[in-house]
């Protein structure tokens, strides 16, 4: 999807910043692949599943562009929090690779793929309760040695609502507004890749559009962006890339408006 898909969602000015060959082409229409080179991020022909369980993951690839927004959408048990998992490392592959601007980071824990860009927002238990709103976003630079305060004016900037609740305990705070925590404190890593499995989870529509429309402006900044998605209808109007898993594998991928488009996708995965 082009920026001006995105209409008059979202500001162009903020400012929170920081290989093998592919699989065989053609891809598909709005797939990074396509228009050749490599992707700034893909988990390629991921195999793989939780212990010495069954594969859960079965040669699922996802790809997405310095940037760009990729959401993963499709039925309960797909596995797309799997693959996104899978990416950031919490899982080990069985077959397949995940490459990050060009190198592979395949065998990295967790710890060393944020130390490489990325950062993850789980769905569950992604803040520090007891802690402030301020602490907990310094707890998202833990890593960093340099001066936080200009990120952390950018993150105040993007969400205004937590520079004026930054001295209340997080936990006191709406859904919506402890969300806004959780990615204010993985930006504070300056991530290369944002990754969010269920960002809008049990929030009302009117900040479940707030929220897509902070991260249109996160992506805007050069961030590239890999969402889980359970609201598949209203990420995909968001979505430079989209990709409908079925029992762990790819079962479609497209653009968002191309998938949004298309007759099967609607009628099996968006209700009509």
């Amino acid at each position: 999807m082009s920026d001006s898909a995105y209409g008059a969602r979202g500001n162009e000015d903020r400012s929170i910043t920081r290989s093998n060959e592919p699989l065989t082409p053609p891809y598909p229409s709005g797939d990074p692949r396509a228009a050749g080179g490599t992707p700034f991020l893909i988990g390629e022909a991921m195999t793989g599943g939780y212990g010495r369980g069954a594969d859960i993951l079965n040669g699922c690839t996802v790809a997405v562009d310095k940037g760009k927004i990729a959401v993963i959408v499709g039925p309960n048990g797909a596995g797309k929090s799997t693959a996104m998992k899978a990416i950031f490392g919490m899982l080990s592959l069985r077959e397949g690779r995940v490459v990050i601007d060009g190198e592979d980071i395949t065998a990295l824990s967790p710890q060393d793929r944020v130390a490489k860009g990325m950062a993850f927002v789980p769905q569950t238990q992604n803040i520090f309760t007891s802690m402030s709103v301020e602490e907990n976003l310094e707890m998202g630079a833990f890593l960093r040695r340099d001066d936080i305060s200009g990120t952390m004016a950018q993150v105040y900037d993007l969400f205004p609502i937590l520079k004026e609740k930054r001295r209340q305990a997080a936990g006191e705070l709406s859904g919506g507004q402890r969300q806004q925590v959780a990615v204010g404190r993985a930006l504070m890593t300056q991530p290369k890749v944002l990754m969010l499995d269920e960002p809008t989870a049990g929030v009302s529509p009117i900040v479940m559009d707030e929220l897509f429309d902070r991260i249109i402006e996160v992506a805007r900044t050069g961030v590239t962006i890999l969402m889980v998605e359970q609201n598949a209808r209203q990420a995909l109007e968001i979505a430079d890339i989209g990709y409908v898993l079925v029992q762990g594998g790819n079962a479609h991928t497209g653009t968002g408006d191309e998938l949004l488009a298309d007759p099967v996708v609607r009628r099996t995965f968006l209700g009509g």
